[in-house]
């Protein structure tokens, strides 16, 4: 029987390759969000999207009888992460993209997810931020505000999308240190079913509210529900959460800073969105900073 290589640290040689699969999967997402838009409202796509993941989930859990929380202190944890790593934070995207927000200016915004993680990092993880760290995270902030100066237009739209991912970048952010710090232990299958349950009963509230729920099942929509449904949710999220499970925290969200620039890539073969020079100076600034928060000593 042929043996599998071990790198240095003793696992398979193709663990390396989990980052970058992980980094091209998790880029689709925001063009995955346009591709299906125009067809759904964003938080009913999202209550559609993650209500039949939670379903195949939960069946998938059900079979392979994988443990459930056995406290309920254990389970409300797993509902907080999940609310804002999937709930925040793809609430605020989809919601972001549909007001008009480019999918690279929305991946851009998102991206300094690793400059926000190391600034939370003292308090939740207690890590330290060093001045060079600090450095960094200036970097990381001048970045952005080239690409949405650019880009910028005092149409409410814009601005309210702008704000939406903001509110997705903390989403994000927090929700990757919680996860970290009080979900180690959760089991990928039973565990992400309830996050996805969970989220899905908050967003079924708020499209009640505030939307119409029509959607026109066309097959562009359909190709973009299974995409995002099984690629993003089920393989993107579960390589995310076996990082988080693996490295550190800082480590981990130093891969959001290559999102932004395959975004851009994507969304210019399929949208032809296109940045000009300020924004490409400033994802280059961003990318940047965040290189210099991450950089080992």
């Amino acid at each position: 029987m042929a043996q599998v290589s071990l790198a240095p640290s003793g696992r398979p040689a193709w663990m390396r390759l989990i980052p970058a699969v992980f980094v091209l999967l998790w880029s689709t997402g925001f063009i995955g969000a346009k591709f299906g838009l125009p067809y759904a409202e964003p938080l009913t796509f999202l209550l559609i999207r993650l209500s039949l993941v939670a379903a195949v989930l939960a069946a998938v859990a059900l079979v392979t009888r994988a443990p459930w929380p056995r406290r309920w202190s254990d389970a409300l944890h797993i509902v907080v992460a999940g609310l804002l790593v999937h709930g925040v934070y793809l609430g605020g995207v989809f919601t972001g993209i549909a007001n008009g927000l480019p999918a690279g200016v929305a991946a851009l915004i998102v991206g300094l997810q690793p400059l926000l993680t190391a600034a939370a990092s003292g308090r939740m993880l207690g890590e330290t931020v060093s001045a060079r760290q600090w450095l960094g995270l200036a970097l990381g902030l001048c970045g952005v505000l080239l690409v949405v100066w650019e880009n910028l237009s005092l149409q409410a739209g814009y601005l309210s999308g702008v704000a939406l991912c903001v509110a997705a970048l903390v989403g994000i952010s927090v929700g990757t240190l919680y996860q970290k710090r009080f979900c180690g232990g959760m089991d990928l299958r039973s565990g992400t079913a309830l996050q996805y349950a969970a989220t899905s009963a908050v967003l079924l509230v708020l499209a009640m509210r505030f939307e119409t729920m029509e959607v026109r099942w066309t097959g562009e929509f359909l190709f973009a529900l299974a995409w995002l449904g099984l690629v993003l949710s089920v393989g993107a999220v579960f390589l995310l959460y076996i990082l988080i499970r693996r490295g550190a925290a800082a480590q981990v969200a130093s891969l959001f800073y290559l999102v932004p620039p395959a975004t851009a890539v994507i969304a210019y073969l399929m949208f032809d969105e296109r940045l000009g020079m300020p924004a490409l100076a400033g994802m280059a600034v961003a990318v940047g900073g965040v290189a210099l928060v991450n950089r080992r000593r």
